[in-house]
């Protein structure tokens, strides 16, 4: 078989630029709605989807290479690096703090141009044993010519099945220096655009002897950070790409091995961020329900121990208080917790649960709906 990187037109890839125009409209449409919706969030509530969003894509980023983390341990690299509340979340080990700080590197220094050392950087960040599984590889270098030729096989041993054979080691120099200059040129088509097609040329080259996917989506990310002109990330594409992993593999595959036309690659790439863009709602469900909460309750602004308690109940399990907990929470008197809950009652902010007596425990009212981007 043929591959595309052997191709003498190579990497001069082509696409249809009018089949991809109206996606890519639609996905930059939803895309600005998404970030404004965003940015109209307060401080804190856009520090805690950043967050919410940064773990999922170190998360799911590896779990597509069939790699688990633990996700409390991302949460605490990242809200520890990004000087967020990370009380009572678990110290992060070595391999998943590689994974942050390449994560972390890739959109908050997305203006810095992309160079081989900070590619290493991040390979090294990956591989902190020099070990991938049982086996020693090179780190912070292209693949060796002795690791032999990479390929991605699928099958039992005796029956594999070869679906792409990467350049050979001796290419790896000339073609990553090739890729690097073009990465870093002015921008001269949509930015969105150029993230779907570093993704699949880094993928393509495979210049490492492991973790090729993670930092093509680091790429990616980047890219797509240079796209939004914002170091917060409020959407996950690997998440979605975790959830179709095998139309991701399909697509990788077919493009591999066609020709310089990546017009099919690229129409999946623009469908893939237009369904991760709409489902980060559901994503960052916690977060939007805080701020419509808050939107409700700010057009009378309620006092200061009662924001307190709101607070508590939007963060904490079950969402109820009770007089005594309010009282203790607030520092006031039982008598001051029971008026303020009284007014927070009469106000349509909190409901009184069934149980009553000294069980008698209060909850939010849920908001009326969001409107979702159409």
């Amino acid at each position: 078989m043929t591959y595309i990187h052997e191709k003498p037109e190579w990497p001069h890839f082509e696409w249809d630029s009018e089949a991809l125009a109206a996606p890519l409209a639609a996905v930059r449409h939803r895309e600005g709605k998404h970030l404004g919706r965003m940015e109209a969030l307060g401080f804190n509530l856009r520090a805690e989807a950043n967050l919410e969003v940064l773990t999922s894509e170190a998360v799911t980023s590896s779990a597509i290479e069939g790699e688990t983390l633990n996700p409390e341990e991302v949460r605490s690299s990242i809200a520890l690096r990004l000087g967020l509340d990370a009380a009572g979340l678990p110290k992060a080990g070595r391999k998943v703090e590689g994974v942050v700080e390449m994560t972390l590197d890739a959109v908050e220094n997305f203006e810095a141009p992309l160079t081989a050392d900070r590619l290493f950087g991040w390979h090294a960040a990956l591989f902190p044993t020099g070990r991938s599984g049982m086996s020693h590889i090179a780190v912070g270098a292209w693949r060796p010519e002795e690791a032999g030729p990479m390929q991605v096989i699928s099958g039992p041993t005796g029956r594999e099945k070869v679906h792409y054979e990467a350049p050979a080691a001796g290419r790896l120099e000339s073609e990553m220096k090739i890729f690097l200059e073009w990465f870093n040129l002015p921008p001269v088509i949509d930015p969105v655009l150029k993230a779907g097609i570093a993704h699949f040329w880094f993928v393509t080259i495979h210049p490492f002897e492991d973790g090729n996917g993670r930092i093509a989506r680091a790429i990616g990310d980047m890219a797509l950070s240079q796209a939004d002109g914002t170091k917060d990330r409020f959407y996950s594409l690997s998440s979605q790409i975790e959830a179709e992993r095998r139309e991701y593999y399909l697509q990788l595959e077919a493009a591999q091995a066609g020709n310089l036309d990546i017009t099919r690659w690229l129409a999946w790439f623009l469908n893939c961020l237009d369904h991760a863009v709409r489902n980060a709602d559901i994503a960052l469900g916690a977060v939007l329900r805080k701020a419509k909460i808050w939107e409700q309750i700010n057009r009378r602004p309620v006092s200061d121990r009662q924001r307190t308690a709101i607070n508590r109940m939007l963060d904490g399990p079950g969402n109820n208080m009770t007089t005594s907990r309010y009282a203790k929470l607030t520092q006031c008197s039982t008598d001051t917790a029971l008026r303020d809950i009284r007014e927070l009652l009469e106000r349509g902010i909190v409901v009184q649960n069934s149980a009553r007596g000294r069980s008698t425990s209060y909850s939010l009212v849920e908001p009326q709906p969001m409107l979702k981007t159409k």
